[in-house]
């Protein structure tokens, strides 16, 4: 049942807190099980549960991640990060920081433009640029939608602590999205930075 502890940190981080039963549904493993690895990942600090109220019958836990546990999908070089953009916010004021961004921000639309070149279709471009996302931390996914719209989530930020120093990150990567995915519309209906587990993105073909 090791083997089973970061696939249930696993489980939390990409689709939210859930009940013992159902972690234990998706992982093939007994409820007892799961609840034992629960026990000792909230002993850790890892996870935590809370009573889930509504519906008939008696409350049921719920389990997510902690801050700790968030934790264990890294911020890549983080500290590092947060010194080098206050450095170049003293040194070269908020202008030069956007500058900064933006020279980035080139480089990398252009490498994703390549990404998605042999891309035709907006649910092939999804699929390219969330498993571009992906090979850089992101946890990336998609999904079409019952009213044919698609939702792009980003499960994780491996920037989250630079993004959170400077706002400028966010801005950049919703431009980016739009450019990217031109004609069609996108909106970030959740936000890592405003509270939400996740980030994401709602994505829509444009209207006639």
């Amino acid at each position: 049942m090791t083997q089973a502890i970061p696939d249930i940190l696993l489980q939390l981080k990409t689709r939210g807190p859930a009940r013992t039963g159902e972690l234990a549904e998706r992982l093939g493993v007994s409820r007892q099980a799961v609840r034992m690895q629960m026990e000792k990942l909230a002993a850790d600090g890892l996870v935590q549960n809370a009573v889930e109220r509504g519906g008939v019958g008696r409350p049921r836990l719920s389990w997510s991640l902690t801050d700790k546990g968030n934790q264990r999908f890294p911020d890549t070089h983080a500290q590092m990060t947060v010194e080098l953009i206050e450095a170049v916010r003293e040194e070269f004021g908020a202008e030069g920081l956007d500058r900064l961004i933006a020279r980035r921000e080139v480089a990398t639309a252009q490498a994703y433009r390549n990404g998605l070149a042999a891309a035709d279709t907006l649910p092939e471009k999804l699929d390219a640029l969330a498993r571009m996302r992906s090979s850089e931390g992101y946890m990336a996914e998609w999904r079409q939608e019952a009213d044919g719209g698609f939702l792009l989530v980003e499960n994780h930020c491996p920037i989250c602590a630079a993004a959170a120093a400077c706002q400028g990150f966010c801005r950049a990567e919703l431009l980016l999205f739009r450019q990217l995915l031109a004609p069609a519309e996108v909106e970030r209906t959740d936000h890592i930075l405003s509270g939400a587990r996740r980030c994401a993105y709602r994505i829509t073909s444009p209207r006639a």
